[in-house]
Order: structure tokens, then sequence, then C-alpha cells
């Protein structure tokens, strides 16, 4: 079957898309520091060899770091990838966006079971869409049944599409618009199925509630307690920060890497917009599970799963919580959210006390489904030999 990028913008990064198959082994986090290095650097260097033209990863053990790079951050001029590059996190924005809407609820300034409707009156309607009977816990599990508007977005299937839209600004409200026009996959609650239309309305919902701007809420309750200094939502802003390696997207199996480094992700917003550093990321997945970010009480309703449905023929097992998913792993599992955008993907894991967390940065995004898979295989490898 086909990956098609508006499907694989899904977020999956498919980080988990061909997980290592639980088997006996040591248990999450004994991997020794000393070995982390030389387990990013040989994937880099795979991954490289597989064609993504340049690589970041690290790996967080408590507050030492390891980190490895691979390929060069620029086609033209062979210029090597830089240290701690910034790069688009894709689909991993959705775990900010739910880490959010906890802190709502622990505040009481809204419920997991509120209705859409409560908050957004009348935005999801029409075709059998029914805000009424979708609640706030329905939009950030995916069990919504709410169509995922990105696969309509011309913007990412081809180049010439990619060329046009580029620097097109789209507001939230469009972006359900488009997710109205098709009829819902299921009932509310009855099954899953990723929908990157959840998490716009996530995000207007954070708006709604606390009268500021998406960005300002990823800098007041997540980047600037943490000292991420390098995290944020760049809004219409379609360049990004340097030093930085330029992304590539091959849209056809074959064909060119297209550069697709400018690029506004208002169309991406709180599903997945925001612009970091590997450390910074590493940082996020380590505060969020060590509790610095969320209390017992919210951790445990983010770590509810469900089985992701429509997954399983890729990650038997795979699992959904809020915001987060639940990959099977030789040593049990670990938590994460990987993100795709034109020409990046991230892959990331984290153990569940936070100490041990491994991201990965890729700058090419490949068009057959044997080469996406071969990378998303290897990168998953890595994040599973520094876990376990």
């Amino acid at each position: 079957m086909r990956i098609h990028l508006g499907r694989a913008l899904a977020g999956t990064a498919i980080a988990a898309v061909l997980a290592i198959t639980p088997v006996a082994g040591t248990a999450a986090g004994a991997a020794p520091a000393s070995g982390d290095r030389q387990t990013l650097q040989d994937a880099a260097d795979d991954l490289h060899a597989l064609g993504v033209t340049g690589v970041q990863a690290i790996a967080g053990n408590g507050p030492n770091t390891s980190a490895a790079r691979a390929g060069v951050a620029d086609t033209r001029t062979g210029a090597p990838v830089p240290r701690e590059g910034y790069f688009r996190m894709g689909s991993n924005g959705k775990t900010f966006a739910a880490v959010i809407v906890l802190q709502l609820v622990a505040e009481e300034r809204l419920s997991l079971e509120d209705t859409v409707d409560r908050w957004l009156p009348g935005v999801v309607a029409g075709n059998g869409n029914d805000g009424r009977r979708i609640t706030v816990r329905h939009l950030l599990q995916h069990t919504s049944g709410l169509y995922n508007y990105t696969a309509d977005l011309s913007g990412l299937a081809s180049p010439e599409g990619y060329l046009e839209h580029r620097f097109e600004h789209l507001d939230p409200e469009e972006l359900v618009a488009i997710a109205m026009k098709h009829e819902p996959l299921f009932a509310p609650g009855t099954s899953w199925d990723y929908s990157n239309t959840n998490y716009i309305l996530a995000g207007m919902l954070i708006e709604k509630v606390t009268g500021s701007t998406w960005a300002a809420q990823v800098r007041d309750r997540i980047t600037r307690p943490l000292g991420l200094d390098h995290t944020f939502s760049p809004g219409d802003w379609p360049a990004l920060p340097h030093p930085h390696a330029r992304a590539y997207q091959q849209f056809e199996p074959g064909g060119p890497l297209v550069d697709t480094t400018l690029l506004n992700v208002s169309w991406g917003w709180a599903a997945g917009d925001l612009i970091t550093t590997p450390t910074d990321l590493v940082r996020f997945w380590q505060a969020l599970h060590s509790g610095r970010l969320l209390g017992r009480a919210q951790l445990d309703e983010m770590r509810r799963t469900v089985l992701a449905v429509t997954f399983q023929d890729f990650v038997p097992g795979l699992r959904y919580g809020l915001g987060i998913m639940w990959t099977p792993s030789r040593c049990g599992g670990y938590w994460n959210h990987g993100g795709d955008v034109p020409g990046a993907s991230t892959v990331n894991g984290v153990t569940g006390d936070g100490r041990r967390a491994v991201v990965l940065s890729l700058t090419t995004r490949l068009a057959s489904d044997e080469d996406y898979l071969a990378t998303m295989r290897r990168a998953d490898e890595a994040v599973v030999d520094i876990l376990c």
C-alpha cells in the first residue's frame, strides 16, 4: 500500500511504522550511556546511506546528552549538517497541544468530557458532523471520527502544488471547514483514526478558553518554564532560523529531491507548526514524563491509551493516548510521537520515567514505500537500542 504524503503527514512519522517486535530483553533505560553516541552515529550514517540528505540525532540520559550527525545541510554546497540545527517537528507538536489542554483541565477551566460545541458552537456541523457529540477527549485521542483535512491540501501533493501554495496562509477555521465537507468516518468514540482536524480544533479550544494565542500558550506554559529557548510557533514566517539543514521532499518514487525548506506551516498550526532543535525537543520529552509539565492525574490521563486501529497493519499493538503514542519494543515499549512535514521527519522515544529520551531529525522524505519504510525502520531501531 502506498503511503501518500498527506497520509504520512498525519504525523506518525511512522516513528513507529515498523517497531521492533517485542522479545525478551533488558529493562528500559538499561543501555549504557557510553554507547549512546556510537549507536546514534551508526544510525545517522546508515540513514544517510539510505538516501536521507541530513540527519541529527541526540540521546538524553538524565542531564547528560550524546549527539551525532551525518550528511549535508545543503546538496548544492555540501556543507555539513549543523550541530543543534533548527527543524520543524511536525506532529510532535500535538503532544504540546495535549499538554496545554491537560493543564487547563487541572486548572478546572475545561473538562475532557466537555463537548466541542460547548466551546466552539456551530464549528463542527454539516454532513453528519456534530460537535455536540464530540468531546475534548475524542479530539486528543483521535476517536472523533472527523475527516483529516490535510488529505485535501494540494500544496502537499506535488512539486507544482508546493511551489504554488508554500507561502499561503490558512486560518484554523478554513482548515476545519475543509474537513466539514466530508462525512465523519465513524461515530465519536466508536473507533480510531488519525486526523489533524482534531488538533486544529484543540488549538481553537485553547485560544477560546485562555483568550490568548496558540503561540503565546506554548511559550508561557511550556518553552519558557523549561528554558526551551529554541522552540516556537513561527506563525506565517516560512523560513527556519540559522543554523539549519535544508529540507528535501521526493514527491514521486525515483523523482528529484525538491527543496521544501521555505514553507508557511499555518496549515499545520496546533497540529504541527512548531520549530525546535534536538536538545530542546529531547528536554521536552524528558520533562513531560518526569512530571515537570503535568501533575500525576493529568499524566495518567495522557497515558490512558486505546488501540490505534488504522495503524495496526504498520505496527501491531500500537496504542494512542492523549497526544502520545505507546509503541511496543523488545523491552516492553516506549512513549513517542513522530512528525512529518514536506521534506522532514522527526522520530523520537522516551522511557516512562523520563530519564532516557531520543530524538532524530531527518531532512529528506523519500516517496516510495520501500525507501520511506526503510528509513523509518532504521530510525526506530536506533530509538529502541538507546531506550532498551
